[in-house]
């Protein structure tokens, strides 16, 4: 594959006429943009491992495509996006595809602040991740702890973080400090199938398995003093916690239904792409416009699962240290989703456009004064989170300026696989994973060793150097490097 260097970082494979086979047949598809790829060197040869460039390119076919495709420095295939992909399609008549936001619907992290330090935890760090472990339910197919009807589940789907807000579940200002202020308001929880509801009613409050965690950090680096101190964070060793879960099987049904749907209208409209996988009408059908809908839905229940699970986790540092959440902190610096569509507003050919924004396995990271961001956050831009592995790090950055025009204002949502979890649970044992965490004094508690094999720190790129490129790019400033010292893995 043609793929260039055009700047530090920056790679791109220019248009070109791609051969695939579809149905038996092989058919010609023109590339309308070109690609671009945020790497370094390392980063790029990880990333050629896979199918993810082919994957890139079939993405820059899709009728309405503005500007380029890129693959993010996380990138790794997907369904039919890659995963760390992003695009923007014309809002009128571009495509939308529900491959470009995939199964899990805003999966998604948050981070939290606390007041206290390594030295106020450590000699109950053992006990604080046994109570987290019972109070939040983890695992495939784990259950939340809340017996609430459809009717209520209505009110999540179409409400978001304010049903958490009314029931108790969430503070005011938790609002304030998530983006779209947990809530996508084009949902319409009528369109969201009976399948996918029941899927869903027992699920509310859980982790889930994967990837998904919850981790309790310490501060190991302050690269920007003033700004760490706006966002609440002081000195090395502060705690902080991190919560990584997603819409569990409601956006797994949602996007299933959604594309069983798209699929069939692709006929009526005459669409074609190169790979199945990226099946997908115009924006203004309503095959498009009902996928929003029940996006939406999807993503106010990821918006609310992590919620509770704050909640819960809130109650139990309350329990272990015997102290009162003002003593405590705990509050919400920002919370991002991964998997989404954003109708957004973007510069194309020095025009402004509406953008339909596909960001799959992709962080927002809009630069200050950007009109979505709270006002406490104006000048220093939207806070930005990383994760790594349960053996590395994670980042707390802002968005810069640069990210509007490389990214649409996007950047990389963690480390990004460099190994399929099968081939994981066959080069790692869970055990080894666990005693060499334990020897760098992170301890873990998780649902089998089999996850603990599958989220090997091994099994992903380097999170310094994944972070890095967006950072030398102007996408992201790194603010805070967090290291962790306890994790519950679904």
């Amino acid at each position: 594959m043609n793929v260039n260097k055009i700047d530090d970082n920056i790679y791109e494979i220019p248009p070109k006429t791609l051969m695939t086979r579809v149905k038996g047949n092989i058919e010609k598809f023109q590339m309308r943009v070109p690609v671009k790829i945020y790497a370094n060197e390392y980063i790029l040869e990880k990333i050629k491992q896979d199918r993810t460039l082919d994957q890139i390119c079939n993405v820059a076919c899709l009728p309405g495509i503005q500007k380029h495709a890129i693959a993010l420095s996380d990138a790794h295939q997907g369904y039919g996006f890659c995963i760390g992909g992003v695009a923007g399609t014309d809002a009128e008549n571009g495509m939308i595809s529900p491959g470009g936001v995939g199964y899990d619907i805003n999966c998604g992290v948050r981070l939290l602040r606390s007041n206290l330090f390594l030295k106020d935890i450590k000699s109950v760090l053992p006990n604080l991740l046994n109570t987290i472990f019972d109070n939040i339910p983890s695992g495939l197919g784990s259950k939340g702890k809340l017996n609430i009807s459809y009717s209520e589940l209505d009110k999540v789907l179409n409400n978001g973080v304010k049903w958490a807000v009314d029931n108790d579940y969430a503070f005011d200002e938790d609002l304030k400090h998530l983006e779209e202020n947990g809530c996508l308001k084009d949902a319409d929880a009528s369109l969201v199938s009976q399948k996918a509801k029941q899927r869903a009613i027992k699920q509310l409050g859980s982790l889930g398995s994967g990837n998904h965690f919850l981790e309790i950090q310490k501060v190991n680096e302050i690269y920007n003093q003033s700004i760490a101190k706006t966002l609440g964070i002081h000195e090395k060793n502060q705690v902080t916690v991190m919560v990584h879960t997603g819409s569990r099987a409601l956006g797994h049904q949602v996007c299933t239904d959604s594309l069983r749907n798209i699929e069939q209208a692709m006929k009526k409209y005459n669409i074609k792409v190169p790979d199945r996988e990226l099946a997908c009408v115009p924006a203004n059908k309503p095959e498009a416009q009902n996928y929003l809908k029940q996006m939406a839905c999807a993503a106010n229940f990821g918006f609310t699962n992590r919620q509770l699970i704050t909640h819960w986790l809130r109650e139990s540092f309350q329990n272990t240290l015997r102290k009162d959440i003002d003593t405590l902190g705990l509050h919400l610096i920002y919370g991002v989703c991964h998997n989404i569509l954003k109708i957004e507003e973007h510069e194309i050919d020095g025009k402004k456009m509406k953008l339909n924004v596909h960001r799959k396995g992709a962080t927002r990271a809009f630069p200050p004064n950007h009109p979505d961001l709270p006002p406490e956050y104006k000048s220093i831009g939207q806070p930005v989170l990383i994760p790594g592995t349960m053996g590395s790090a994670s980042y707390l950055c802002v968005g810069k300026k640069n990210a509007m025009d490389l990214s649409f204002g996007s950047t990389a949502h963690g480390a990004g696989r460099v190994m399929s979890r099968t081939k994981a649970t066959k080069k790692y044992w869970g055990e080894r994973v666990k005693d060499n965490l334990s020897k760098q004094g992170i301890m873990i508690r998780a649902a089998s060793m089999k996850i603990i094999a599958e989220e090997a720190p091994g099994a992903y790129k380097d999170i310094d150097q994944v972070v890095q490129v967006s950072q030398d790019l102007g996408i992201v400033e790194k603010i805070v490097r967090l290291v962790p010292i306890g994790v519950v893995k679904g």
